[in-house]
């Protein structure tokens, strides 16, 4: 699972409020090698919660991400590569996720989350 999904992942287990953003726990990560892509970098981070980004990155061990969100027109390649690195190259294969509202663990197997809901955990 990359970052990229996990900023889009919620939780609607019953009794969550928001769902978001999910805390991770990692017991295996790994990092892959991706081609740069500017333009496709530039318009994630028009659509991206930042503070919920940098707070996952930071769980992973993803340094020097800026604490507030890059502005689009002042955006240099140096900043962009520690983007696309944390954002794209950063896995977590083995691990879970957690609901922040009410504690509910969704797995992370093969890097891939699960996030099915038991039947009585349905609003």
């Amino acid at each position: 699972m990359r970052l990229l999904t996990h900023n889009l992942l919620a939780s609607n287990v019953k009794g969550a409020k928001t769902g978001f953003p999910l805390k991770i726990h990692v017991f295996v990560q790994e990092e892959h090698e991706t081609a740069f892509n500017k333009a496709f970098l530039l318009a994630t981070l028009r659509k991206i919660n930042w503070i919920a980004f940098r707070e996952a990155a930071d769980s992973l061990g993803v340094p020097n991400l800026p604490e507030l969100p890059p502005d689009l027109d002042k955006c240099d390649d140096s900043m962009l590569r520690k983007y696309h690195h944390a954002l794209m190259e950063v896995h977590v294969k083995e691990g879970y996720l957690i609901c922040p509202d009410t504690g509910r663990r969704f797995p992370i197997t093969k890097g891939i989350p699960n996030m099915l809901l038991n039947e009585d955990e349905v609003c």
